[in-house]
């Protein structure tokens, strides 16, 4: 079956002019342990830290994460954030300070009730594979792909709880 914009409710074939050069740029999550977000975003998923931006009068802290396979990014820091804004698939990470002290600390993943945001997603080159490296780091998952009948993804948990898809390039 193919997919006819005039039989979609909201998807338009001509897009204003107005939205030319929009770019969707990020997502944002919010953390508890910015180290142990980060060692799982940056080991586990190769994400480069881009950009870390402290907001000490509101006590809370940006981290800004691609995967920039080869990108050269700049070391200027006013460069830098140009470049994180330019770019898309970024991954915000929000840490209220003082939770990674609060063992009570810990926010809706999304998919508990009521649902509401779902998760991210990764497109990896070889499901098992990713899945074996997974695996190898202790990851948690929340579906293999031999679990139900969708058996070309999978899902795994961050730190948070959050759920993060993968799916086979294949």
């Amino acid at each position: 079956m193919a997919f006819n914009t005039e039989e979609s409710p909201g998807v338009h074939k001509d897009l204003p002019a107005e939205t030319k050069g929009f770019i969707f740029n990020h997502t944002m999550v919010r953390i508890v342990d910015p180290e142990a977000s980060l060692a799982f975003y940056t080991k586990v998923f190769g994400m480069r830290l881009l950009r870390k931006v402290d907001m000490p009068e509101a006590e809370f802290t940006l981290y800004f994460l691609a995967c920039t396979g080869d990108d050269d990014v700049p070391e200027d820091q006013a460069a830098r954030g140009q470049y994180v804004n330019g770019r898309e698939g970024v991954l915000e990470l929000t840490h209220n300070w003082g939770t990674e002290k609060d063992p009570n600390a810990s926010y809706h993943n999304g998919n508990d009730e009521p649902q509401g945001y779902g998760h991210i997603c990764f497109t990896v080159p070889d499901l098992q594979a990713a899945c074996a490296w997974m695996d190898e780091n202790d990851v948690t998952f929340k579906k293999r792909p031999e679990d139900g009948r969708m058996n070309h993804i999978a899902f795994v948990l961050d730190p948070d709880g959050y759920w993060i898809e993968l799916v086979g390039r294949k």
